[in-house]
């Protein structure tokens, strides 16, 4: 985030020197200080100035070590206030990216690499000399009204879950994020996003309003998720889950509270047409058989409210682990199979009630077995 307020903060005072410099010599005078600020692999096709805007068109950063493009962009438009030209702090009054792809990943230890972020041991360049982040005499202030991405989209690969990894594509993405300052100042910026998240055979529709605080990560705001196939997620419980998912959509809503690094997220899931294939394994410590039995009774539908809380920062909390452990208790609950919820410490996702929990949902695996056995007995009987 900080680079790319120095990177709009450059733009906007080499605007500064002129219609000409800009139309004619742009991309060769400005692309080698972007260069040396941002890192290698960033490249411009060229920057315009228009009546009421900065364009710079056929934006891309390639990172040259990994050889992986991570972002590509048609075109951003900078829209400033002219009378901050000749004052501070710089004052955007609009920032538009039109149709942006961007690329991240999550290495196998947990890092996120994206543009201009790279894993622990493996950055690019060198830190941002206090010379580089100056004006010479003068810190680049930026203040922007609206950030907006339109018709974006983005390809995330977690490598952390195992192979093959997840991978997640979102599309149509449009967001806005108002009042952000730089530096960073502790303020809610409201943000909204809405886009299309694809899966294997269809696209459902996500939706995220409310607030967010850039400088401490604090947030408040509500996720809305419509018609997404559930085994988009596989990668993701594919380990508590020995029997075959073939089919299902999930409806998901949660408010989503982010303070102090501690995370509180009520929300109600709603599985839809959901269908497990007849045969051995189990669904979160339930067994196939059983669990295909009472979806019948209930439709092939699901709904279950769950409720995520803990402190991201704590190395034991896994927010994972926590809402795959919320899923199956509302599972469990749902389906009318009683689970014994031990002390707060279950509710607030800590490794010991967890722990706790997860021993309760595999003795129910060991009830079915139990009954199983006594009805084959009696068959013998017979």
């Amino acid at each position: 985030m900080k680079k790319w307020f120095i990177l709009i903060g450059i733009l906007l005072v080499l605007f500064i020197g002129g219609y000409f410099v800009l139309t004619f010599y742009a991309v060769k005078f400005i692309q080698p200080r972007l260069q040396k600020v941002m890192g290698p692999g960033l490249a411009l096709e060229a920057i315009k100035v228009k009546t009421t805007y900065l364009s710079v068109r056929g934006v891309q950063y390639e990172d040259l070590r990994l050889k992986q493009r991570f972002l590509k962009a048609e075109e951003i438009r900078i829209y400033p206030s002219l009378l901050s030209l000749l004052k501070h702090p710089l004052h955007i009054r609009e920032l538009t990216v039109l149709k942006p792809s961007f690329f991240f990943y999550r290495s196998k230890e947990g890092h996120l690499v994206g543009p201009w972020m790279t894993t622990k041991g493996e950055s690019e360049g060198k830190e941002i000399s206090k010379e580089e982040e100056k004006k010479p005499g003068e810190a680049i202030e930026v203040q922007i009204d609206r950030i907006r991405i339109q018709k974006g989209s983005i390809d995330f690969e977690d490598r952390k879950v195992g192979d093959p990894p997840s991978r997640m594509k979102w599309r149509d993405l449009d967001f806005e994020i108002r009042d952000l300052r730089y530096p960073l100042a502790s303020m809610h910026s409201p943000v909204t996003l809405n886009g299309k998240m694809k899966g294997r055979t269809q696209e459902g529709n996500i939706a995220l309003k409310g607030w967010i605080d850039m400088k401490t990560m604090d947030m408040d705001t509500s996720l809305e998720i419509r018609e997404i196939e559930v085994k988009t997620f596989e990668p993701y419980y594919r380990k508590r889950v020995t029997a075959e998912i073939e089919s299902g959509t999930l409806d998901m809503h949660s408010e989503i509270v982010v303070k102090d690094q501690r995370i509180d997220a009520p929300g109600e899931l709603d599985l839809i047409n959901l269908r497990i294939k007849e045969g051995g394994g189990t669904v979160f410590w339930i067994p196939a058989e059983t669990l295909v039995s009472l979806l019948e009774k209930k439709g092939h539908q699901i709904r279950a409210k769950f409720h995520v809380k803990g402190n991201v920062e704590n190395p034991q909390f896994s927010l994972q682990e926590t809402f795959l452990t919320q899923v199956a208790i509302s599972l469990a609950q749902a389906l009318g199979i009683p689970i014994k919820v031990i002390g707060e410490e279950v509710l607030q996702g800590t490794l010991k009630g967890e722990k706790g929990l997860v021993e309760e949902l595999q003795s129910i695996e060991g009830l079915f077995k139990k009954k199983k056995e006594k009805k084959k007995e009696k068959e013998k009987k017979r």
